[in-house]
């Protein structure tokens, strides 16, 4: 790897710089390197969750076709330029309509978070794009594919970008590791690759961050850098809600939140994992994971902390008083199917004429 700066952020600082060093989805890499040796680059559409290396892919493929001067070739507008309008009606048209002195080929502007342009951006867009086409290729790059126009999408290729399998993941992670001399446990490194979801972006992000604070990460460390709740909370948190009366829990919980620097929001969708293994009844299950939703939802929108956690604790009294309904109906449909099993039958009362 060429030398970076040591000042550089990890993501930067490891990303990849041609296409042979990206780790997954081996069949869009394929394709994008097809279509380039046979000089045939049509407009691409990168679209999938954060993370998973659409940024990566296309600036690898710019790496690739212009070489060392890729930057004097390429316009890129990420997530903090303006995505109005004026954006389109100068950057991108000016860029696009500008000759090439000496260069061949084509230009590329890329456009990262381009589902956060409004849907007038994207009109303006689709005729720069008609009318540029011979000497421009543009790259849009979002999330939600939803967001972007059905008249941009019809023309550009479009490739989705999963989350990365841990696996792979696990290799990239390994080779950071090694070149920054790290030690990562076994119980770390399950935290980690649990934690970034597929987003290898925000696994670096964790490590670095990590990194700070020890050469050696463990889960503990890894869990106190990015606030998250440890399974053992949880288990924890769990065993107040069902067990303990109310006000007791509720204190539990706060405590627990106030020493530990916990968000409710984080608390609510690690709950909604574990519920989710839990042998619950199918009618309570639906009901706690509704109600689960919703409070995240509230919590989405910031609404207080303090009331909501009352309705969170309050919910898992409400789901304790159903399971012990569930389980006193069990109890007297058993205890009547024994009695009717024990009562004589009119056979067995009637005796036989001597």
């Amino acid at each position: 790897m060429a030398s970076v700066s040591p000042n550089l952020p990890w993501v930067e600082k490891y990303r990849p710089n041609s296409l042979d060093e990206l780790i997954s989805h081996k069949e869009i890499i394929s394709t994008i390197e097809t279509l380039i040796d046979r000089q045939q680059m049509p407009h691409l559409l990168l679209y999938g969750p954060p993370g998973t290396g659409k940024t990566s892919t296309i600036l690898a493929c710019a790496k690739q076709l212009f070489g060392p001067s890729y930057k004097s070739m390429i316009l890129e507008l990420n997530a903090s330029d303006d995505r109005g309008i004026a954006v389109v009606r100068d950057q991108v048209k000016s860029f696009a309509s500008t000759r090439k002195m000496f260069a061949t080929g084509f230009k590329l502007i890329i456009l990262d978070e381009c589902d956060a342009m409004t849907k007038t951006a994207q009109n303006a867009l689709r005729c720069i794009i008609e009318k540029y086409s011979r000497t421009t290729r543009f790259c849009l790059i979002c999330n939600y594919v939803s967001n972007i126009i059905p008249a941009l999408q019809s023309r550009c290729m479009r490739f989705r970008f999963a989350p990365l399998s841990q696996d792979q993941i696990e290799h990239r992670l390994n080779h950071v590791l090694e070149a920054e001399g790290l030690t990562l446990t076994p119980d770390g490194k399950s935290a980690l690759l649990r934690l970034s979801q597929g987003d290898m972006r925000k696994c670096l992000n964790i490590l670095q961050s990590a990194s700070l604070a020890s050469t050696v990460l463990d889960e503990e460390l890894i869990y106190s850098t990015t606030g998250a709740p440890m399974p053992s909370d949880i288990k924890l948190i769990l065993r107040w809600m069902l067990n303990d009366p109310y006000s007791t829990a509720y204190a539990a919980v706060t405590k627990l939140c106030t020493d530990k620097g916990l968000a409710l929001i984080d608390i609510v969708r690690e709950i909604h994992v574990v519920v989710a293994t839990m042998q619950f009844s199918s009618n309570v299950l639906g009901v706690l994971l509704k109600e689960l939703a919703d409070l995240e939802y509230r919590l989405t929108f910031a609404t207080t902390e303090r009331v909501q956690l009352g309705a969170l604790v309050g919910l898992f009294a409400v789901v304790r008083d159903l399971v012990g309904t569930e389980q006193a109906q069990a109890r007297a449909q058993q205890q009547q199917q024994q009695q009717q099993q024990q009562q004589p039958t009119a056979m067995d009362v009637a005796a036989p004429s001597s």
